[in-house]
């Protein structure tokens, strides 16, 4: 089932509130484009204003120690792979 954009505020703070409690270096990185195969443009679980909602949500409950990056990639785009990668780098302090 698709999320709907009163679920995604409500997933979104929580998720958030999950993020605030990390006692390390913490980012979430956030794909623009898409979280899954099925909601892209076109496929039957697209709809951009529920996915609004979420990251929305995120973006207001986050602390400050928490970094947000946003891309205009699908998740499984190559590139968003390599920047997650990246960002899991140096957040263990092996800075390529």
């Amino acid at each position: 089932m698709r999320t709907t954009k009163e679920e995604n505020v409500e997933l979104g703070r929580i998720i958030a509130q999950k993020l605030n409690k990390a006692k390390g270096p913490t980012v979430f990185v956030w794909p623009r484009g898409g979280i899954s195969l099925i909601d892209k443009e076109g496929q039957p679980f697209y709809d951009p204003e529920a996915d609004k909602a979420l990251i929305d949500s995120i973006r207001e409950n986050l602390e400050g120690k928490v970094k947000l990056v946003e891309m205009d990639l699908d998740i499984n785009d190559g590139e968003f792979a390599a920047e997650a990668a990246n960002q899991l780098l140096s957040c263990l302090g092996n800075k390529q």
